[in-house]
């Protein structure tokens, strides 16, 4: 939930803010893709789902960590500490990416094996490692087929699930505390520890996602097709029926709960279309990631704004907002995203793998 933006801005530059929070997200567009690609070498089909679910998670907990602890920062430090503390944060995390990330994994390594990027296995072209006059093997890597990935039917069923994953995402995230402040005249300081919960809920579900989904398909309870389908779409028809009930809260309680098991059904989803990125594409899973990644982007740049119009919209026709009844257009959009995801999931995706 966290707290409105403008808190956190810091007056007077606006254009240099600006071109600061630009680089950021160009930088952090690297990030998840580079993740994926390590975890599509490095494990094994039985533990995709949990890999990706601990390590995505890590986001939304820092988020709930941030909710509570950085409104008092920006109180005792001054806004700028902010900046610097999620610098150092990010410094940190760099130097331990850099020393244990490896890409290719060794091909004696039991993990790296079973996740089919063994010794003749390495993603070369044509399956061959060519052998120079020095004895020194040489491997070529092969070209990325953009053509089939772009007119790939479960390709796209990922790209539109995660769009709407972000959507739903980033309107909460931007527009829930204006709505707890305008339409429930309800100040976010009075609300203690109890703002982290949404997130911490997303942190606990999308691991409780991962472990159901890697215990189906392990135990040949379902197959990984019918698996990803199954939490995909118990995920986001949760989320889309408790998005669209939100405005019907009228207390700050009832609207943290239902913001909670919106997004913790979200992050529950993710252990269908979030993972299936390494089910039908192992060598380009962080090129796929990549590619649903920037239209997750694009969602929290259009769900943000279009909010905002909305909301401008109907303060022009003389809509009350501090009457939660005129926001319901704005959490009914992702409600409906939710569902139109899920059929289009239901009907393209596979997780056979269809990229060699």
């Amino acid at each position: 939930m966290g707290m409105p933006a403008h808190k956190f801005l810091v007056v007077g530059q606006p254009k240099k803010l600006e071109e600061a929070r630009l680089l950021v997200g160009v930088a952090q567009g690297f990030i998840f893709p580079s993740i994926h690609t390590v975890l599509a070498q490095w494990v094994p089909p039985h533990e995709r789902s949990r890999s990706v679910s601990l390590t995505t998670s890590g986001m939304y907990f820092g988020a709930a960590v941030g909710t509570l602890l950085l409104p008092s920062l920006v109180t005792f430090r001054g806004p700028q500490s902010v900046f610097l503390t999620e610098a150092a944060l990010g410094a940190l995390w760099s130097l331990l990416w850099y020393k244990y990330a490896s890409d290719p994994p060794r091909s004696d390594n039991p993990k790296a094996t079973a996740a089919g990027f063994g010794d003749s296995l390495l993603p070369i072209e044509g399956n061959e490692r060519r052998k120079a006059a020095n004895g020194v093997y040489s491997i070529r890597t092969p070209k990325i087929p953009w053509k089939r990935i772009v007119l790939s039917s479960p390709i796209w069923a990922i790209v539109i699930n995660n769009f709407t994953f972000h959507y739903g995402l980033y309107v909460l995230m931007n527009w829930l505390p204006t709505y707890f402040e305008l339409g429930l005249q309800h100040s976010l300081q009075e609300m203690g520890s109890s703002k982290m919960i949404p997130y911490l809920n997303m942190f606990i579900f999308s691991n409780i996602g991962g472990v159901i989904a890697d215990h189906l398909i392990t135990q040949r309870i379902l197959s990984v097709t019918i698996t990803r389908k199954l939490l995909n779409t118990v995920g986001f028809i949760v989320a889309s029926f408790a998005l669209m009930a939100l405005p019907l809260f009228t207390s700050a309680d009832g609207v943290v709960f239902c913001s909670s098991v919106a997004l913790g059904f979200l992050a529950l989803g993710r252990a269908g279309f979030a993972v299936n990125h390494m089910d039908v594409a192992p060598r380009y899973a962080g090129i796929i990631m990549g590619v649903s990644n920037t239209a997750g982007t694009l969602a929290g740049i259009v769900g943000v704004d279009l909010t905002g119009r909305l909301l401008e919209a109907g303060k022009a026709a003389q809509l009350d907002l501090t009457n939660p009844d005129s926001w319901r257009a704005v959490f009914f959009i992702p409600g409906s995203l939710c569902i139109l995801s899920s059929l289009v999931f239901l009907l393209l995706s596979t997780g056979e793998r269809i990229f060699d």
